[in-house]
């Protein structure tokens, strides 16, 4: 008998680690609040990855994805309080530092914006150039979105004066392709898979296209992050192992996503993010898979190229003080690459 109890006990003591490291493990918070502009994006592509894998599930989380209609939106709501995080363009963290809100960025999802401009068809005789696009309506996921200010940034280093066009928000879907489609825009700055929608249409000319590393120099000199998860300070502070577990959530997104065929990403995610046309879906994955991070981690020079941007997009960057070192942490990100080998 005492055999048996000896054996139990040794049983019981032999799982104590484990239990130990699944306490360890376990998020602070495990329901989440997280939002997004334009989900159907393949900007946010692992976002819907981690949510139809289960990966969030998989890291202990219930996640509830809010989508906005654009970038700008989602910062917004984090800001007051109805998000626990966000998936958004890397330079709100930027831009919330010179406002004095302590926001960080922990894993990078897309290391090229992905953002393309383009004309309509209607216009491709007299606009050849950004210059050209002077006097025009320029529809753009929403205002104070990444679209918007890659709009803005290439018409100031034209020389055209942001306020000699009309930016209208269009939307992340089948509302931006009917913008133009139905003639309420002359151009576009967007995103896949609504540009090549517009190709294939040939409803479009493009002008300007970062959804590669050649064309994302070419704008801006040197590569530039793009989509992020970042969360207040705050938070992170009081929540470490709920952030970690975001972390690994999306970088299982991007690590499934660099080994995935185009046709089973396309089979993952909802059809409606189809836009019609599967077909055309798996072309515009082809063209914007180059944009996904391979590390997770915002180089130095990422961090540089964006603040540079900022400068030229809004005056009040020339002469602020920005610490970069504080707009992304990068521990987050290395510990799920280690964890995830």
């Amino acid at each position: 008998m005492h055999r048996f109890a000896a054996a139990a006990l040794a049983g019981i003591l032999a799982l104590l680690p484990f239990a130990a490291q699944a306490a360890a493990e376990t998020p602070e918070k495990p329901r989440i609040e997280l939002g997004v502009g334009g989900k159907p994006l393949l900007y946010y592509l692992p976002l819907t990855i981690a949510e139809r894998k289960g990966f969030f599930k998989e890291e202990g989380l219930d996640v509830t994805i809010n989508d906005f209609g654009g970038g700008a939106k989602s910062l917004q709501a984090l800001i007051g309080g109805s998000v626990d995080a966000v998936t958004g363009a890397y330079e709100h963290t930027i831009r919330m530092q010179q406002k004095g809100q302590a926001i960080t960025a922990v894993l990078e999802l897309g290391r090229f914006p992905g953002i393309v401009v383009a004309v309509a068809a209607a216009n491709a005789g007299s606009v050849k150039t950004i210059k050209d696009l002077k006097g025009l309506k320029i529809g753009i996921t929403a205002p104070g979105s990444s679209t918007h200010l890659t709009a803005l940034y290439l018409l100031t280093k034209a020389g055209v004066e942001p306020d000699s066009v009309a930016f209208v928000g269009v939307g992340g879907g089948a509302s931006a392709v009917a913008a133009i489609e139905n003639g309420q825009v002359d151009a576009i700055a967007h995103l896949d898979p609504v540009i090549s929608k517009l190709e294939a249409d040939k409803a479009v000319t493009i002008l300007v296209d970062t959804r590669t590393e050649a064309g994302t120099i070419a704008v801006y000199g040197a590569t530039n992050p793009a989509a992020t998860l970042y969360l207040k300070d705050d938070f992170i502070k009081a929540n470490p192992k709920t952030t970690q577990a975001l972390t690994n959530a999306l970088m299982k997104s991007l690590k499934w996503l660099a080994k995935a065929a185009p046709e089973d990403i396309a089979a993952t995610v909802p059809e409606e993010y189809w836009l019609g046309d599967k077909a055309l879906y798996i072309q515009a994955l082809k063209a914007s898979m180059p944009t996904y991070s391979v590390t997770g981690i915002v180089s130095e020079a990422g961090e540089k190229s964006m603040l540079d941007f900022l400068k030229v997009v809004d005056p009040i960057f020339k002469s602020a003080t920005i610490d970069l070192s504080k707009t992304f942490d990068a521990t987050f990100a290395k510990r799920a690459a280690e964890t995830l080998k």
